[in-house]
């Protein structure tokens, strides 16, 4: 166990920092599948810049690897594209 008040300060931000994070990354990734199932392109083409914003924003925060969110929009935008 943490010894000094800084030590035990820091624990508590990453309890909070790592739930944040997992929030997040779940709820775009679940937006990621909705916008795959997705059949109707004028929804497809409405939901993709969301998506897209959520994605840079995980790599901004450094909670996914930059060239994941933009292999993940470029997949995306080619799924819109071709329906």
């Amino acid at each position: 166990m943490a010894n000094h008040k800084s030590s035990l300060k820091r624990i508590r931000q990453t309890a909070v920092k790592t739930l944040r994070n997992k929030y997040q990354h779940k709820t775009t990734r679940n937006a990621i599948k909705e916008l795959k199932n997705s059949t109707d392109k004028k929804e497809a083409t409405t939901m993709l810049p969301k998506v897209s914003s959520m994605l840079d924003k995980l790599a901004k925060q450094k909670v996914i690897h930059s060239n994941k969110a933009a292999n993940l929009k470029s997949k995306l935008t080619k799924h819109v594209a071709s329906l």
